[in-house]
């Protein structure tokens, strides 16, 4: 029998109902919950369960905000940053590293990490700053919470996190009017920088994937690629120069993969097969910028308005997912993780396409219709 204080009672419905209190660090105040039973000992035994663990809960959450009231955010981020450095690709490693020492660590060096959340959760923090550049910050902030946290074996503060109304960018590709153009140039006095522009649209290569490829890379009996390496500028600490051209892993390890290549791109690459390591570069990687600089070149030269290099990637996964391409191969060639990457980010059907499909589905009504009155 329910007993006066002990928050048990009968319900209507014939079953037993236990209510005791937690505290929600992220509301600020108590709540209450229930357990229910088919008796009263049942329901009393679980609450008794619940009411220790929301006492140990509780005593962690005391001794959680004494922790954080106390670690110092620059030691924790510094930290942080070391264990990136020793485990994640160093392209990350220096990503993280300047989103740091550019937009936190001058404002939150001599702060505890409590104190950093509560400036942080003010609506003005970063205000100013790009969303691009302020999803980077939050994830920064995010991740040296979490290290903190498994360091210390203490629950995170809850950090808010603002919203974001910079409106979806409409991915671009190249028209076929603009591809007809763009293929007119790039066969007329063919060189390397043009080559690696026509191997892009063949099979959708990153910039610095293309940029990095060696000729070691290229199985000629199989006309075979095999993705190995990117290259890309990074920031480098002990460097006169800003930025170096450096080699790192791909992308991630689906971005290790291997690309059947067509037999007239094979006899074009045969051209241009020279004593040096790198197919584009010579003796070290092709430039990123100097590939660019000479597709902007080449696109003046075809007619077609300035647009950026990945646009070639987007116009690959279009044209094979129209020619007829089930989406995991085409995923695989991109080198994504998931096919929902390929599918959100780089199909768009043209709007020729679409209508070949909405003539292809009329005459399929018409048989229909035919069939019934013939």
């Amino acid at each position: 029998m329910a007993r006066h204080g002990e928050n048990i009672r009968k319900r209507k419905d014939g079953r037993w109902e236990g209510r005791y209190r937690i505290y929600s660090a992220e509301k600020g105040h108590q709540l209450y919950r229930s357990v229910y039973g088919t008796s009263y000992k049942v329901v009393k035994e679980k609450l008794a369960e619940k009411k220790i663990e929301s006492q140990e809960k509780e005593n962690r959450s005391g001794e959680g905000k004494r922790i954080w009231s106390v670690l110092c955010f620059s030691d924790m981020a510094e930290q942080w940053l070391k264990e990136v450095m020793e485990k994640k690709k160093c392209s990350t490693y220096v990503k993280y590293r300047f989103i740091y020492q550019k937009h936190l660590k001058s404002g939150f060096q001599n702060k505890n990490m409590a104190a950093m959340v509560e400036a942080v959760d003010q609506k003005t923090a970063f205000s100013s700053l790009s969303d691009s550049i302020r999803k980077s910050i939050y994830c920064v902030l995010n991740q040296i919470l979490k290290f903190a946290s498994r360091m210390y074996n203490v629950d995170p503060p809850a950090l808010a996190r603002p919203s974001f109304h910079t409106p979806k960018k409409q991915v671009e590709v190249f028209s076929k009017k603009e591809q007809a153009r763009l293929f007119s140039v790039l066969y007329q006095e063919m060189d390397r920088y043009k080559l690696a522009i026509l191997l892009c649209m063949h099979t959708g290569l990153r910039l610095g994937e293309l940029c990095a490829l060696k000729w070691e890379d290229f199985d000629v009996e199989n006309h075979l690629l095999t993705v190995n390496r990117t290259a890309q500028r990074l920031y480098v600490n002990g460097h006169s120069a800003k930025t170096m051209l450096m080699e790192t892993a791909p992308k991630s390890e689906h971005s290790r993969r291997e690309i059947p290549l067509p037999s007239a791109i094979v006899k074009l690459l045969f051209q241009f097969k020279g004593e040096k390591p790198y197919i584009f570069g010579g003796n070290k990687a092709l430039e990123p910028r100097t590939l660019q600089n000479h597709f902007k070149k080449i696109l003046q030269k075809a007619g077609s308005a300035n647009k950026n290099f990945h646009v070639l990637r987007h116009t690959f996964s279009t044209n094979c997912i129209e020619g007829g391409m089930d989406v995991k191969s085409l995923s695989e060639l991109l080198g994504h993780s998931d096919v929902q990457i390929t599918l959100n980010r780089y199909v768009h059907p043209s709007m020729d396409t679409k209508r070949s499909y909405m003539d292809g589905l009329s005459a399929f009504y018409g048989q229909i219709y035919g069939q019934i009155h013939g």
